[in-house]
């Protein structure tokens, strides 16, 4: 029988086969993602050899529901190594080579490498093509100079998914290369960005005569717009993919709040409009879970189109209303943040607990509409690949990027 062909039993029976020969009960962690990846359960829909089985990506939800009957404590792969599995593995099988497959995917998987992502600048957020950070060739290596911004996991990464300007004279989306950069490599100096919350999940990244090899560039030189599309749509994909169980994930956070209510502290006409609230997000949430689940059963492969901005948009701005709407729940108390929570993020039922969650939540959730690409940029996107309507006027489109007037 043709892989494309495999029942989701035959899928099970291979999960059971993998538990047979490495149990997460009597190995670690690495070592079982390892043998997950070489059974090909690690991305189905990837060819043989290189974690997958060349089978439909709907296939890869019957491997974590088969792996949940049988373990008790499950490796998340977005928790894990969230850029490397949801945005790395994607882009080097697409655009790397023999060698970047053969020797980065299962590290990926396993999590021995964290990976990052260097697109954002200073001066180029959500116009990723307007960066200025370049990389001159020596030789056999490229030369790297200038800054990148709200990088997660920098601090802790092995590889960086790096964009470069390796030509000004052309126009902007023309000029760029996509490389591989080694963290640890000489002249990358990196610095914690402390956010609202008041910790630090993102990084500033400075590159001073950083050297990269002429073999760590993904796709041809000046193409690496090319490549940055397929981290991108995947990106996307793996901030608005998960798909909770209904109730679950912030609806549930919610959901609690409005059970452990003060209610003796609500005047009637209170909380009739809280109720409406609370079931209009409930509903909303149901129509987004839904929508995640028809959009990963309709993905016919591995690398997810413009579609996938639909969910990222949806969920990062409910995501902000169901939290505004969980201050207004919990009530006065919601004005106060302990400082120091975010390092200690507690998970118990408590009430207190509960509140301390809901309130970084909301704090957290402003960033929402900004990561992955902003809410503007989703929309945009939505507007003119989806939905075919006349793109924005765009003045620098077709001036090379070093004619194009930039403020000091």
């Amino acid at each position: 029988m043709a892989l494309e062909e495999m029942t989701e039993e035959e899928v099970r029976e291979r999960v059971r086969a993998l538990l047979a020969e490495a149990h997460p009960d009597r190995v670690d962690q690495a070592t079982f993602r390892g043998k997950q990846f070489e059974h090909g359960l690690a991305w189905v829909h990837f060819p043989e050899g290189h974690g997958g089985l060349g089978v439909s990506p709907r296939l890869q939800a019957v491997v974590a529901d088969e792996l949940r009957r049988h373990v008790k404590v499950t490796y998340e792969d977005m928790v894990l190594n969230p850029i490397g599995i949801g945005m790395g593995a994607p882009t080097v099988l697409t655009h790397g080579t023999e060698w970047m497959k053969k020797n980065l995917l299962r590290r990926i998987f396993t999590a021995q490498d964290i990976w990052c992502q260097l697109f954002s600048e200073p001066g180029a957020g959500s116009d990723v093509a307007g960066l200025s950070t370049r990389a001159v060739r020596d030789g056999d290596t490229w030369i790297l100079n200038g800054q990148k911004v709200w990088t997660s996991f920098a601090e802790r990464s092995k590889w960086g998914m790096l964009l470069a300007r390796t030509n000004p004279d052309v126009p902007k989306h023309e000029g760029m290369s996509y490389f591989l950069l080694d963290m640890q490599s000489p002249g990358v100096d990196v610095r914690p960005l402390h956010q609202i919350t008041g910790e630090a999940e993102f990084n500033e990244v400075f590159l001073q005569d950083v050297r990269i090899p002429a073999d760590r560039m993904l796709g041809r030189e000046g193409k690496g717009w090319t490549v940055a599309i397929t981290t991108l749509m995947n990106e996307r994909n793996a901030i608005g993919g998960a798909v909770s169980r209904r109730g679950g994930g912030s609806m549930g956070v919610l959901l609690d709040l409005w059970k452990a209510r003060d209610a003796a502290a609500l005047s009637p006409a209170s909380e009739t409009i809280l109720r409406d609230r609370v079931t209009r997000l409930w509903i909303e949430s149901e129509l987004l879970r839904a929508t995640s689940q028809r959009a990963r059963v309709a993905q016919k492969a591995g690398n997810p189109g413009p579609e996938g901005s639909v969910v990222k948009l949806a969920q990062a701005e409910l995501n902000k209303r169901i939290f505004e709407c969980a201050m207004d729940v919990i009530g006065p108390d919601a004005l106060v943040y302990e400082a120091g929570y975010e390092r200690r993020r507690p998970a118990g039922e408590s009430r207190s607990s509960k509140l301390a969650l809901a309130k970084y939540q909301f704090l957290r959730s402003r960033a929402n509409s900004i990561e992955g690409g902003t809410s503007e940029i989703m929309r945009n996107i939505l507007g003119e690949r989806v939905l075919g309507l006349p793109p924005e006027p765009r003045v620098d489109k077709d001036v090379s990027w070093k004619d194009v007037p930039r403020s000091a």
